[in-house]
């Protein structure tokens, strides 16, 4: 890979301009085509090429910037502390054209956009309150989150099956063919609405990609407060009791994609804590932490993988997690690793120091049981070989120590990183090539009618499993969920179940319903319209009798339960006039949150279009007429 030796000019200008030291922030050909894998939900993905603003740090930049060493440039790790518009305002100074060496101006905003917090230049300024016409007249004192409609976190539920029950969402499947939009709220330069909301008090509750989170009207959409995290919150956000914060009651917690954990006031948006659960500079939440019980189990994920393979990256250190936090005061009870301690192993042509194992993200939000006092949640692959044994698994810990007390492997020998294609690649590049197979959705804890419970989870392969919890783990069945049977048909963000069946929207196209206590397909509905090719891997949602399952092209369906009939749609695929009087907000694909109902209402995120569809920044909120 050629060396530009101006690397060395241009470092002088981000010294002086920002009194960091020296960093190389550009000098390349353009970044390379998207290997496989590449852009996978576990670290983000990113539109209009966003993630080749880590390719182009992680191929152009890591052999000066280290993660950790800072003796001859600013670390990585310090890098990212930064703002996007510093970063920017740095590499796009005029005066200093050995930035232009085959670096567009739009590569230069991706990788500053990457670095700073993965969030557009600009945006929180945009979305500063103080821009929104539509202000709450009031902010009355908020009410028992619990004594109304509520939903809370990834799931609803500590067993994470996405079942909204009848008196919570309000709404029933007589009303749901009069479903109409009533609001939408824009998030200006958005381009990725994929933080799930809460649902508490009448308000709710919902994360951004352009580095604020806002309290709105449930009904109305009003705006009570802004909060700046100044960095992406793509997990769903969830709400409950604080205690020891002066006249605080209740606080709203989410994760950002710096590795952040936040708890906020739920009435007027005050920080109360923040806590960093990973010090590796591409560590990031990327789904939501789980609270029970005074405790939060943050998932902790990484965005290393993408390039990983560079002979110039020091491959590879990351390692997925789940922490446990004290609610109140963020402070750390315990932290198991998928991975064990990475050590060195080998050297590139280069000089390069190479280390395994790494890998084992966890992008989905740990299901409880306090039945057996555990912890469940999915790992990703490994990025090294050989694949060690927690990746590709479903994993119960202790919920008090955080020990690993089973665990089920999905897939094995799936060592993967990105980066690998070509002649030139690094010596960490896994020999055989692995499927890329991370288990992504949250595992669904159910009881069935007889008494007997089950824990359901998905893999990207299109395969349903049940595990016995209350026997160390045990698999009970194993099915394909297509139609006609193997393929990869494509489980990602999960599905919903209630105590008979389990629903799962595939990656190929269409939902399936099978039996729980058998894995027995109970039915398949093609969702989408003859001739028309869409991914429904988005989370499906359920009230009793009525599944709602969304997909690539922007379209939200709901579903009888019973056989799979089409029941509603809406095309989120389209501008909207917003509350806020956001200009240029508009719908796009939903491939990753699914919608949350309560309260008489149904509100979804559109513009995740990371794997297929276009890209967009709205909240919509529906109610029956």
């Amino acid at each position: 890979m050629k060396r530009n030796l101006d690397v060395f000019a241009c470092a002088a200008a981000l010294c002086v301009a920002l009194g960091l030291g020296w960093v190389s922030v550009g000098h390349a050909q353009a970044p390379p085509a998207q290997a496989k894998g590449q852009g996978k939900a576990k670290g983000g993905g990113g539109p209009l090429g966003m993630e080749n603003g880590l390719t182009f740090f992680q191929t152009r930049c890591m052999s000066c910037h280290k993660e950790n060493d800072s003796s001859k440039a600013p670390s990585a790790r310090r890098i990212r502390q930064m703002t996007p518009e510093q970063i920017y305002a740095v590499v796009s100074k005029p005066d200093r054209p050995e930035h232009d060496q085959g670096l567009t101006d739009p590569q230069k905003r991706r990788m500053s956009e990457f670095m700073g917090g993965y969030r557009q230049i600009g945006s929180v300024e945009a979305g500063d309150p103080k821009n929104f016409p539509n202000h709450c007249p009031a902010n009355p004192p908020l009410t028992d989150p619990y004594a109304g409609a509520f939903w809370s976190g990834w799931g609803a539920d500590i067993e994470n099956t996405r079942l909204q029950r009848t008196e919570a969402a309000g709404i029933t499947k007589a009303d749901v063919p009069k479903l109409k939009l009533k609001w939408a709220f824009g998030f200006p330069l958005g381009i990725s609405a994929y933080s799930q909301p809460a649902v508490a008090s009448g308000r709710v509750f919902v994360g951004t990609d352009i580095g604020w989170v806002y309290s709105l009207d449930a009904k109305t959409g009003c705006l009570y407060w802004g909060y700046e995290t100044g960095v992406t919150v793509r997990p769903a956000i969830s709400i409950g009791p604080v205690s020891g914060q002066g006249n605080s009651k209740y606080a709203i917690f989410f994760g950002d994609a710096k590795a952040n954990v936040y708890a906020v006031d739920a009435q007027n948006g005050k920080l109360l804590w923040k806590k960093k659960v990973d010090d590796f500079f591409l560590a990031r939440i990327t789904a939501a932490p789980k609270l029970y019980n005074g405790r939060l189990y943050v998932p902790v994920s990484s965005s290393e993988e993408w390039q990983s393979g560079n002979p110039d990256y020091e491959c590879c250190t990351s390692r997925g997690s789940v922490v446990a936090l004290d609610a109140s005061n963020g402070e750390q009870i315990w932290k198991t690793y998928t991975m064990d301690t990475p050590k060195p192993t080998q050297k590139n042509d280069n000089g390069v120091q190479l280390y395994a194992p790494a890998g084992g993200s966890v992008w989905n939000s740990p299901t409880v049981d306090p039945v057996r006092h555990a912890i469940y949640f999915g790992s990703g692959d490994t990025q090294t070989e050989p694949a060690q044994p927690l990746g590709d698994s479903i994993v119960a810990v202790d919920m008090d120590s955080g020990k690993v007390l089973w665990h089920y492997q999905a897939q094995e020998n799936d060592a993967f990183m990105g980066g690998c294609v070509g002649p030139n690649k690094s010596k960490a590049c896994p020999e055989k090539m692995g499927p890329d197979a991370d288990i992504g959705n949250s595992p669904i804890l159910s009881t069935l009618p007889g008494g007997r419970r089950v824990l359901i989870a998905g893999t990207k392969g299109g395969e349903v499993f049940a595990l016995d919890p209350d026997n160390n783990g045990k698999l009970l069945w194993r099915v394909s969920s297509n139609p006609g049977g193997g393929g990869r048909g494509g489980i990602v963000w999960g599905g919903t179940a209630d105590h008979e069946d389990v629903y799962y929207g595939l990656g190929s196209g269409g939902m399936a319903a099978l039996k729980m206590a058998s894995g027995e397909r109970a039915w398949f509905a093609p969702v989408n319209s003859p001739g028309t090719r869409a991914n429904n891997n988005a989370a499906a949602t359920m009230i009793p009798g009525v599944v709602f399952v969304a997909g690539s092209d922007g379209k939200l369906h709901a579903l009888s339960a019973t056989d799979g009939a089409a029941l509603w749609e809406f095309d989120t695929n389209k501008s909207f006039d917003t509350v806020n009087k956001v200009a240029d907000a508009h719908g796009g694909a939903i491939s990753s949150v699914g919608p949350v109902i309560a309260g008489g209402m149904v509100y979804i995120g559109s513009g995740y279009g990371v794997g297929g569809g276009p890209f967009g920044n709205v909240l919509l909120a529906f109610a029956p007429e």
